[in-house]
């Protein structure tokens, strides 16, 4: 099988990072569901995106689940939601999410009258969520992508590299092509699952950049091969 065979849920599909990249991979094609606790909240956003995709040649139609269903129906599954979430949303997930790849790119951010900063996890998100669902296989990324340029179909060239952690590289290669159907994009492997806490914590710094400079940054990596 390949990713255009699989349905992809993304939990926390009415937040901006999980609706922009739901956006993004609906507009290629692919089978997407988006999941939220309140499904009402889901199919809305579902209708919204549709009219969007409306205009986009190829495009598949996005369905809007409860969390449950919408990862039971799934192959791949992207986990979005806020950090406060994070735990409850995944601990009543976990029969639910057994046995697939559980992509996490939640960052564990606090903000306050200074900006973001990071929070004292155990570990990293993706970590916590790896010991939350110890039958599935999680992979971190899509941490540094921004919402704003993935909302906006004008933008043709998302000039930005996910940086894809996990222990498998299997799965990390089915991430990577993911993250590859988003124009613009790489997919590259940034370590093994106890490296991801570097990559939730850069977020800070990349908003940081935003805020500065009224931009909406993202990071590329060089280098000979690359």
């Amino acid at each position: 099988m390949t990713i255009d065979d699989l349905t992809l849920a993304v939990l926390g599909g009415t937040g901006a990072q999980g609706r922009g990249l739901a956006l993004r991979w609906a507009a290629d094609g692919l089978d997407v569901v988006l999941g939220s606790r309140d499904i009402e909240r889901a199919e809305q956003a579902a209708a919204e995106l549709n009219a969007e995709l409306s205009a986009v040649s190829g495009a598949a139609t996005v369905r809007g689940l409860g969390n449950h269903d919408a990862a039971a129906t799934a192959d791949l599954v992207l986990v979005a939601v806020p950090y406060d979430a994070h735990e409850k949303t995944l601990t009543d997930l976990v029969d639910a999410l057994d046995g697939k790849i559980v992509i996490d790119c939640v960052n564990p951010l606090g903000f306050d009258k200074q900006g973001a900063y990071v929070l004292d996890v155990d570990g990293s998100a993706a970590e916590e969520a790896q010991a939350i669902l110890p039958g599935s296989r999680v992979i971190g990324a899509f941490h540094n992508v921004s919402a704003v340029l993935l909302a906006d179909l004008s933008v043709t060239d998302i000039d930005t590299d996910v940086l894809v952690l996990g222990e498998d590289r299997d799965d990390v290669a089915v991430v990577q092509e993911l993250a590859e159907r988003i124009p613009g994009v790489r997919g590259l492997f940034g370590g093994r699952l106890r490296n991801t806490c570097q990559v939730e914590a850069l977020t800070a710094n990349l908003i940081a950049i935003n805020r500065r400079y009224k931009t909406h940054a993202g990071i590329r990596i060089t280098g000979q091969g690359l």
